[in-house]
């Protein structure tokens, strides 16, 4: 059974709540295929082949160990069943069409666009200390970064708009270059030609940081959440 599984939640980033509580490398027994942050909002995780990137406010790219600490984070067994090859240019725009008029807006979705990308915009999120700031606050002054004619993946979930908070509704999409020194969260991009690939999921398992003192005794403003999401993503 498919299924994706995460750790923390969106709208707790985005409220401020960015402590590590769980480590990265405990994701690795319900997914090899995924993202997310590390504890500070530092950076961009990129989970491909079972292996954890990390792409920092620098721009640089190291593998992680598995014992780094994440606010959020989430994986799936990445298996596909459908697949496009794209021989002819196209826009994220397009792409993102073509994926919503093949899978359902109420499931989950993996997917993976794999191949030669005309540019990559990306942005990565800058560590933050305490006290934290918003996460909409940070993001506000993030580095971002391009590259063009880049080989290269795209990892990411599509989430139904009933989930906004849990995840971001939508499609969120992080990037790795087939050298491994070029990612982030992706904000723009075309594709050259390459491969289409992706899975609609049957389940969503959702893991609380249950030890987490701040989280339990947080109120969250889901107005506020859905807000900063629309801003921040």
């Amino acid at each position: 059974m498919s299924y994706l599984y995460q750790h923390g939640t969106l709208g707790a980033l985005m409220s401020d709540l960015m402590d590590g509580t769980e480590k990265i490398g405990e994701l690795g027994a319900y997914g090899d295929f995924g993202l997310g942050t590390l504890s500070g909002s530092n950076g961009e995780v990129i989970i491909l082949d079972n292996v954890m990137y990390h792409a920092n406010e620098k721009g640089e790219i190291h593998t992680l160990t598995g014992q780094e600490w994440t606010p959020y984070a989430a994986v799936t067994n990445f298996k596909a069943e459908q697949v496009l090859e794209q021989e002819e240019k196209q826009t994220s725009q397009e792409i993102a069409e073509q994926l919503l008029e093949r899978i359902s807006r109420n499931l989950f979705a993996a997917i993976k666009i794999s191949g030669t990308f005309s540019f990559m915009h990306v942005r990565v999120s800058p560590k933050q200390k305490k006290p934290y700031p918003k996460f909409v606050e940070a993001a506000r002054n993030q580095p971002e970064f391009s590259e063009e004619k880049v080989k290269g993946t795209i990892v990411g979930f599509f989430t139904p708009e009933l989930f906004q908070g849990a995840a971001s509704a939508g499609f969120h999409l992080h990037f790795i270059s087939d050298d491994r020194k070029f990612g982030g969260h992706v904000l723009d991009y075309q594709l050259e030609e390459g491969t289409i690939e992706w899975a609609e999921l049957e389940e969503f398992r959702q893991h609380f940081p249950i030890h987490d003192p701040a989280y339990l005794a947080r109120e969250i403003d889901l107005e506020e959440v859905v807000k900063d999401i629309a801003e921040a993503e």
